[in-house]
Parts: structure tokens; sequence; C-alpha cells
């Protein structure tokens, strides 16, 4: 075997003499800009992680998230047969808009939002009890996360700028601010860190943001917040 630097073969010259042919990786390492080059890339690693680091340092990350908002369902004061509803699943309705009948009574919303369900089964009897529709109110639209204890909860405060990000529309960022942080844990969400079999608990951190800036954000949909610190 040869070196780097040893002859890996020859060529012939016009006068019919043998030449040596250098390995082309020893070209590539004597060019003037090689090192240049090294020194450039390792320069910008390095730029790279002292932002990274940087990053992780200057806020709390939360991957377990996603839009929302509270559910409204909505009965029928009286008991008696569902005759007809007049909207789908998603539409955007009205404050005072009639959705439904039964026993011929209109039953109206009480305020403007987006139907998420409807029990559409005309001739079945219903009652105070049972949600013939449901809804969400689109202005208390909130991002919802989840972050353990040891995760970085002591340092986040209301009133803290936050930026997220949801997975429909993966190359942008939003922008909203800390509503409020959970004062109890999420019931029933204990589990037990491997490491030292201690319990663990989540809390729920709550980011309001403009939804009139942001229209194409939906409920349910998955997302990643930053808060910064």
């Amino acid at each position: 075997m040869t070196s780097d630097d040893e002859v890996v073969g020859q060529s012939i010259s016009p006068s019919g003499e043998e030449k040596p042919r250098q390995n082309p990786l020893i070209k590539i390492r004597h060019h003037p800009f090689f090192w240049k080059g090294v020194i450039i890339l390792l320069a910008l690693s390095a730029v790279v992680g002292v932002i990274v680091w940087s990053e992780i340092q200057s806020t709390v990350y939360i991957e377990d998230s996603a839009i929302t908002a509270p559910i409204i369902t909505i009965s029928p004061a009286n008991q008696g047969i569902l005759e007809r509803v007049y909207v789908k699943e998603g539409d955007n309705i009205r404050r005072n808009q009639e959705l439904a009948r039964v026993n011929n009574v209109a039953i109206h919303s009480k305020t403007a939002g987006i139907i998420t369900k409807i029990e559409d089964t005309p001739g079945m009897l219903v009652s105070s009890q049972t949600p013939v529709i449901s809804m969400i109110d689109k202005e208390k639209l909130k991002v919802i996360g989840r972050i353990k204890e040891d995760k970085g909860l002591k340092d986040i405060h209301p009133e803290q700028d936050a930026r997220f990000t949801v997975d429909a529309f993966p190359s942008e960022v939003f922008h909203g601010v800390v509503e409020k942080v959970a004062p109890i844990s999420r019931e029933g969400d204990i589990v037990f860190s491997i490491s030292d079999k201690r319990q663990e608990q989540e809390f729920e951190i709550t980011v309001e943001y403009d939804v009139d800036t942001y229209p194409d954000l939906k409920p349910g949909m998955s997302a990643k917040i930053w808060v910064i610190r």
C-alpha cells in the first residue's frame, strides 16, 4: 500500500519519459484555498453551535401542544323530537343564529363560533341533557401545552412572550403571550421517571394569540411552543 504522499501511478510524457502521477487528494490538500475553507467551515460550525446553545438557554420548549378552545354544547330547553338541523361540522356561525328545531321550537346559538359536532338524526328523542350540537367560540382559541415539572416550568410566568409553530404550516412562526400557568397538575397525568422511579407531574401552559391575525389556525392542530425566558 502507498501513503497519500507516495506515487500512485505514472503517465507518459510527450517525450516518452514516464513521470509520476499524484494522488488527487494530495492536490486538494495542497490547494491554496483548502485550509481557508476548513477554517471557514469550523467558524460557521462554531457560530451555529453558539446560536443553538443561546436558543436553548433563552427559551423553554414545550413539544406536546395543540390549538384548542372550550367546547360549548347546545341542547333543547325541553324534551322533544329533533326535527331538523340547519348546520354542519366546520360551519362558522353568528350569534343568535338558528341551528336546529325540536318540537318546532328553534334552538339558537348564544355566541359566534365554529361547529365541531352535530347529532344529525331527525326523529330522535332529545332532552336538555342531550348535546344536539357542539361548537367552540373561535375568539377563545388558545395554544395549550403540557410540560413536565422539571423541564423549565419554574421559568414560565404569565405575560411572557412566546412563539409557536403548527404541523400544518411547518415553515411559519406565530407569536403569542403566556396567559396562564395551571396552578395544579393535570389529574391522571402522573408518570414515573425511569431514572429514579419518582413521580413526575405535567402542568398546562396556555398561550393566547390574536385569532384575527392568524385566521388559518384551526382547533385540533398540533403545535410546539417556545416560551421566552
